[in-house]
């Protein structure tokens, strides 16, 4: 039976707050518990390597966010359970998405615009302050789903462009690489959104982040916790008067721990009045009953941090042996690092064998292309034409007059007036030429 792979994993960057429980430990633990289900937990500390620059709060937001995990119910037996950095053939496939990552795409990430937004608003340069970690972080990101080719990735709603993202660049690669052979390295992951806590408010209404330092930690003690609730931002509406459960923070952060019935018998006490701070107790007490069995188990577990470096490591070790290190084998094969004493002849004998032939696609962009290859080699990649008929036509006259349509110029392959393509690197109009031949004596 092939099994759902589920993958999900928190930048180690500071310490697990209920936003980070409710918006991916907890949904990503309940889908593991279904026999059809392959779950993937990982630390994600090189992520915050882009965010933090203090050694210690990277270690031991790690060892925190791990020991959270495993005190909310993880079983590393049952479910991949790995550290980000332990595994080297994530930071080289960043590299090979990066090769075929568009720059235009980049620019449009949320985290970026929202840097260079800011410093345009400051009248600085809109680069500045900005590293090129920042930039590349959808690419990593998309290197830690495709690795383990993720078929769904438990994210909230600010994350969703980066499984789109990722999207996008498996597909370029199995477009680019797996022509025209058809093989697809990468399977396509979507979001998995619980669609009523996926985003968390914290205390002051945005969402719950480490970046606006508003969050209320997981297993904070059970006074510290009530402190913290008590301490959340409300409007003025005083007891007896109706309030708004759509828009208070204190609800939303109630219906994400309760049961559907809990939820509505809140709803109708914000209707009726109910004072602040009583809602805000009724939102301890249903927060604590969850958590604190959780508590006592996490505490427990960052009093060993050696046991749990043993499991990271295990994890790790097991996970590059049976998915990572034979995929990045392939993945090298097919962008051409390659054994240079077999490899080069494998290719030029495999290309003679195979007849050339055109490959007709839609991208993205709405626009129709062809490509003409030989074998694995592609020979001419097509600008993009309207319609496909367009794009049709063209092949039906390169496959019946052949090569002498063509000539080259400093802006590409024409067919007369009309700009026809682009040569692929290293490819030579005669062999486009001589493939055209060839493809008319084999009709």
């Amino acid at each position: 039976m092939t099994k759902t792979r589920v993958l999900t994993g928190i930048t180690t960057s500071g310490t697990p707050h209920l936003g980070n429980y409710v918006g991916a430990i907890r949904p990503a633990l309940r889908a593991s518990a279904d026999p059809t289900v392959e779950s993937f937990y990982f630390l994600a500390d090189y992520h915050a390597l882009i965010k933090v620059a203090e050694p210690a709060r990277v270690q031991r937001s790690t060892l925190e966010i791990a020991a959270a995990w495993l005190a909310c119910g993880l079983d590393p037996q049952q479910a991949w359970f790995y550290r980000q950095s332990d595994i080297p053939e994530i930071p080289e496939l960043t590299w090979l998405l990066a090769c075929v990552a568009g720059k235009g795409i980049l620019n449009r990430a949320h985290a970026y615009k929202a840097a260079t937004d800011r410093n345009r608003e400051a009248g600085e340069d809109e680069d500045a302050g900005v590293t090129a970690g920042l930039f590349m972080y959808p690419v990593l990101m998309a290197a830690d789903i495709l690795l383990f080719n993720a078929h769904k990735v438990p994210v909230g709603r600010d994350q969703v462009q980066h499984i789109e993202m990722a999207r996008d660049f498996g597909q370029r690669f199995n477009h680019l690489y797996g022509e025209p052979a058809g093989k697809e390295y990468f399977t396509l992951p979507e979001a998995a959104i619980e669609a009523q806590v996926a985003t968390l408010p914290g205390l002051d209404g945005r969402k719950m982040s480490k970046s606006y330092d508003n969050v209320i930690p997981l297993f904070a003690p059970r006074e510290q916790l009530k402190k913290l609730i008590a301490g959340i931002v409300t409007d003025s509406r005083a007891p007896g008067e109706a309030k708004d459960a759509d828009t208070s923070n204190v609800f939303q952060l109630y219906q994400a721990f309760a049961s559907a019935e809990e939820a509505a018998q809140m709803r109708e006490a914000f209707f009726a009045g109910i004072a602040w701070g009583e809602a805000k107790q009724r939102l301890f007490e249903r927060i604590d009953l969850e958590v604190a069995p959780l508590r006592d188990r996490y505490e427990a577990l960052v009093a060993h941090p050696e046991r749990i470096e043993a499991q990271l490591r295990d994890g790790a070790q097991r996970l590059r042996a049976q998915y990572a290190t034979p995929l990045l084998q392939q993945l090298r094969e097919a962008v051409g690092l390659r054994d240079l004493s077999h490899a080069a002849v494998a290719v030029a004998k495999r290309d003679k064998a195979v007849a050339p032939a055109f490959k007709q696609y839609r991208e993205n962009d709405g626009r129709f292309y062809f490509k003409f290859a030989a074998g694995e080699r592609v020979l001419l990649q097509s600008v993009g034409f309207a319609a496909a008929r367009d794009a049709g036509q063209l092949i039906a006259r390169l496959k019946r007059e052949g090569g002498a349509l063509l000539h080259e110029t400093e802006t590409g392959v024409h067919a007369g007036e009309s700009l026809v393509g682009h040569l692929h690197a290293g490819v030579e109009l005669g062999e486009v030429v001589e493939a055209l031949a060839r493809l008319a004596e084999d009709a």
